[in-house]
C-alpha cells in the first residue's frame, strides 16, 4: 500500500507554491498494473451485485418494507422551503448567485498567486485542522487542492444559504441545517476514491484490491443487517457480554416483564447504609457504565462501598407493543425499589438516571411525590433532559408529521426496530460515526479495530411502540414534563414536587442532551440542584474514570438565569466528577453498615451481567 503523507497544518502557507511542484510526485497515481486493475474492478463490481442481492432479498419477499421514502421527501420538503426564498427575488438570487462566484474568483486568484510562487494562505472559511483533509495532497498536488477548496466553499455558502433565509420557523431552519449537514457530510470529496489522494494512491498500489475486500465486507455488513446496511466501527469478534465486558461480579436478583435488577458483590468491609439504584436508557443498554474493570463506574462505586442495583432493560419484542412510561416506571424503577427493600432491608435509596433513563427517574419521582413514595432520597441525573427547548439535534425527527410516520410503522410489529434509533444517533454526528467508517470498511477494505465503547455503540436495542411514542409525544414534541402537564397513572406530574437533593451532571460537548439543556431543566424542580458540567460529550464526559487523569469539570453557584454566564463565573476542576459526585452522596448521608451479603433473602436468578442484557436486536 502506498504510505500515507501526513501534514500538520493542511493550510499552512505554501513556501514553494505550485511552481515548485515535482512532476514525480504524480507517479503514485499512475496505474502500473492496468489488467490487474481492470481484473479487480470486475471482482469489486461482482461482491457490489451480491450487496445488492442482499439488499433486494428481504424486500423481493416482502420480509422488510423500506421507509427512506419518507425523510428523504422530508427533506426534499424542508430544503425546497429554503429555496423558495432565495429563488422568489431575482434580485435575491442574483445576491446568492454572486457570492458563490465571488468565493470561486477568490479561490482561482490564490490558485494562481501560488502557480507563480507566492505564499498564499486559506481563507476563513476553508478550515484548517479538519482531520478528513490530513494527507500532504491535499494541499501540495493543485488537483485535490482545487477539490478541497472547492468543497468547503460550496458546503459553506449552503449552510449561509440555510442561515440567512428569512421567513422560516425555528423548526424548518432547525431542519433545514441539519439536512444540509448531512449532505455535506455524505458529498465531501474525502469519501470517494477519485477525489481522495490517500484512496487514490492505495487503490493504484493494490491495484483495485481494497475495492474488492471493501465490496466484500459491504455484502457482510447488509447480510448481517438483514437487509439494511450494518455499518461495522469495530471489530465485535472481540467482544463478549459478560466475558470480556460487563464482568463486574453480581448477580440477577429479580426479574420483571420488563426489566432484570442486578445486584453487585461488595468489594469492601463496609458499605453506605443507603444502597444505590442506576437507571440507564433503553435507547441502549446498561453495560456502558461497565466496559471493562478499568472503565466501570459500576465497579468503582462498589470499591467505594456503594450497595449497586442496576436495572437492566429488556430488549423488547411485539409482546411489550403497549408498555408505556407507566409500565417503565412501576415495572422498571418500582420494582427495582421493592427488590432493593426486600434485598436489604432499606427503604431510602439513592438513585441514578442516564439519559433518558434519567428523564424516567425525573418523571417517577414526580409521581412519587403526588403519591407519597419517599424511598428515593437524592437523585444523580447524568446527562439527563427534564425540559426540551433546547435539546439539539434530535428535534430535527420529532415533529407532528414525522412522529406520525413512525407511530404508524410501530403498529405494525410494535416496536421500533433498534437500527432505526442507532442511525439517527449516528447521523448526529454523521463526520465522525459514519463516513470514517465507509471509507475505511468499504473504500479501504480495511478491518475496523476493536473497541469495546463502539461495540456497546453497535449493541442497539428495540423499543417499544407505546414508550416510544409517549416518550417523543410528550417530550420533544411537547415539552410537557416541565409545563406540568405530562400524565403518569392518570395523575398530571410537577417537578416543582420533587423537593429532594438532584446532582444534575451535563457535559461540555454533548449533542444529545445539550450542557445548556440540562441547565435550564434544572430550574424546574422543587428542591436543591447542584449543576456539574463535565469536559467532553455525552458518554466520554460521564465514563471518565479519575486514574485517567482526563478533561476536567465545572461546579458554580444556584442554577439561575443565563447558562452562559453561569459557565463564565464557574470554576474548573481537572480530571474525573466521580470523586465530586460520591463526596455529595456522603454529605447526604455517610453513615456504614457491613458489607451486604449479594441477594440478601432472595434467591440469584443467574449471574450477572443476566440474559436480557445478552439479546441481540
Amino acid at each position: 500500500m502506498a504510505e500515507d503523507r501526513k501534514t500538520e497544518n493542511p493550510s499552512r502557507p505554501s513556501t514553494d507554491g505550485f511552481s515548485g511542484f515535482d512532476p514525480k510526485s504524480v507517479d503514485p497515481y499512475i496505474v502500473k498494473d492496468p489488467e490487474a486493475l481492470a481484473m479487480n474492478i470486475a471482482r469489486a463490481v461482482e461482491q457490489l451485485g451480491k450487496a445488492a442481492s442482499a439488499w433486494l432479498a428481504p424486500r423481493e419477499s416482502g420480509e422488510k418494507t423500506d421507509v427512506i421514502a419518507d425523510p428523504v421527501v422530508d427533506m426534499v420538503k424542508t430544503l425546497s422551503k429554503v429555496s423558495e426564498y432565495w429563488l422568489s427575488d431575482p434580485r435575491r438570487t442574483l445576491e446568492a448567485q454572486t457570492s458563490l462566484m465571488g468565493s470561486f474568483f477568490s479561490m482561482w486568484t490564490r490558485t494562481l498567486q501560488k502557480m507563480s510562487g507566492e505564499a498564499v494562505t486559506d481563507p476563513d472559511e476553508v478550515p484548517r485542522d479538519d482531520k478528513r483533509f490530513a494527507d500532504a495532497d491535499w494541499v501540495a498536488n493543485p488537483f485535490f487542492n482545487f477539490i478541497r477548496q472547492s468543497y468547503f466553499i460550496t458546503s459553506n455558502w449552503a449552510d449561509r444559504m440555510v442561515r440567512d433565509a428569512d421567513g422560516l420557523d425555528e423548526h424548518t431552519r432547525h431542519k433545514a441545517s441539519f439536512y444540509m449537514r448531512q449532505l455535506s457530510s455524505a458529498l465531501s470529496p474525502a469519501n470517494f476514491v477519485t477525489t481522495n489522494p490517500q484512496l487514490y494512491r492505495e487503490t493504484v498500489a493494490s491495484s483495485g484490491a481494497n475495492l474488492v475486500k471493501g465490496m466484500q465486507m459491504l455484502a457482510e455488513d447488509i447480510v448481517a443487517g438483514k437487509g439494511d446496511l450494518k455499518l461495522r466501527q469495530t471489530d465485535t469478534s472481540k467482544f463478549a457480554v459478560g466475558e470480556n465486558i460487563a464482568i463486574t461480579p453480581g448477580k440477577v436478583i429479580a426479574q420483571s416483564d420488563v426489566c432484570q435488577v442486578l445486584q453487585y458483590d461488595a468489594s469492601t468491609k463496609t458499605v453506605l447504609k443507603r444502597p444505590l439504584l442506576i437507571c440507564p436508557p433503553w435507547i441502549n443498554k446498561f453495560y456502558v457504565l461497565d466496559l471493562n474493570p478499568q472503565k466501570s463506574f459500576i465497579k468503582w462505586a462498589v470499591d467505594q462501598g456503594h450497595t449497586v442495583f442496576v436495572i437492566s432493560w429488556v430488549n423488547p419484542d411485539e409482546r411489550h407493543a403497549n408498555k408505556d412510561w407507566e409500565s417503565y416506571a412501576r415495572e422498571g424503577i418500582g420494582f427495582a425499589l421493592d427488590t432493593i427493600q426486600q434485598a436489604t432491608g432499606e427503604e431510602d435509596v439513592n438513585a441514578i438516571g442516564y439519559c433518558v433513563g434519567g428523564t424516567l427517574l425525573a418523571a417517577t419521582l414526580a409521581l412519587h411525590a403526588q403519591e407519597g413514595d419517599t424511598r428515593i432520597r437524592s437523585a444523580t441525573l447524568f446527562t439527563t433532559q427534564v425540559d426540551f427547548t433546547h435539546a439539539g439535534d434530535l428535534k430535527v425527527f420529532a415533529d407532528e408529521e414525522q412522529i406520525t410516520q413512525m407511530e404508524q410503522r410501530m403498529k405494525e410489529n410494535g416496536y421500533l426496530d433498534g437500527s432505526k434509533m442507532a442511525m439517527a444517533f449516528n447521523m448526529l454526528r454523521a463526520s465522525d460515526l459514519i463516513w470514517p467508517y465507509f471509507v475505511n470498511n468499504y473504500l479501504k477494505g480495511q478491518e475496523p479495530t476493536a473497541f469495546d465503547l463502539l461495540y456497546w455503540n453497535s449493541d442497539s436495542t428495540r423499543m417499544p411502540a407505546a414508550n416510544h411514542s409517549f416518550y417523543l409525544r410528550n417530550c420533544y414534541l411537547e415539552n410537557n414534563l416541565t409545563k406540568g402537564t405530562m400524565v403518569l397513572a392518570g395523575k398530571k406530574i410537577s417537578l416543582g414536587d420533587v423537593k429532594i437533593p438532584i446532582y444534575n451532571l451535563a457535559a461540555k460537548e454533548d449533542h444529545i442532551a445539550p450542557a445548556k439543556s440540562v441547565f435550564v431543566g434544572s430550574q424546574f424542580f422543587g428542591g436543591d440542584v447542584t449543576y456539574v458540567m463535565s469536559g467532553s460529550g455525552h458518554i466520554a464526559g460521564v465514563v471518565n474514570p479519575p486514574d485517567k487523569g482526563k478533561y476536567q469539570f465545572w461546579t458554580g453557584g444556584p442554577v439561575t438565569g443565563d447558562f452562559d454566564e453561569w459557565v463564565t463565573t464557574a470554576s474548573e476542576t481537572p480530571g474525573s466528577w466521580w470523586p465530586h459526585w460520591h463526596a455529595w452522596i456522603e454529605m447526604l448521608d455517610s453513615e456504614r453498615v457491613p458489607a451486604r451479603k449479594t441477594g440478601g433473602r432472595l434467591n440469584s436468578l443467574e449471574e450477572a451481567p443476566g440474559s436480557y442484557v445478552r439479546a441481540r436486536a
